[in-house]
């Protein structure tokens, strides 16, 4: 039986949204396998000069199974 697990990462840029979105899934993907979904939480700025993009996301993947016993 398939199992899917979601966590949720925040990513930074300090050139747009859409390259803070892919920062995270590029760092998650460094530790993650059979990454299934992204979906987008919020984005937002931050800083002095507003200029560091955060993006938070939700990442899901397959549980890999684990033979017990």
């Amino acid at each position: 039986m398939a199992v899917t697990k979601i966590i949720e990462v925040v990513g930074r840029s300090n050139e747009s949204s859409d390259a803070a979105v892919k920062n995270a899934l590029a760092e998650a993907g460094k530790n993650l396998r059979n990454v299934k979904a992204l979906d987008v939480v919020s984005v937002g700025l931050r800083g002095d000069n507003m200029d560091d993009w955060g993006a938070l996301v939700r990442i899901s993947f397959l549980v890999d199974n684990v033979d017990e016993g």
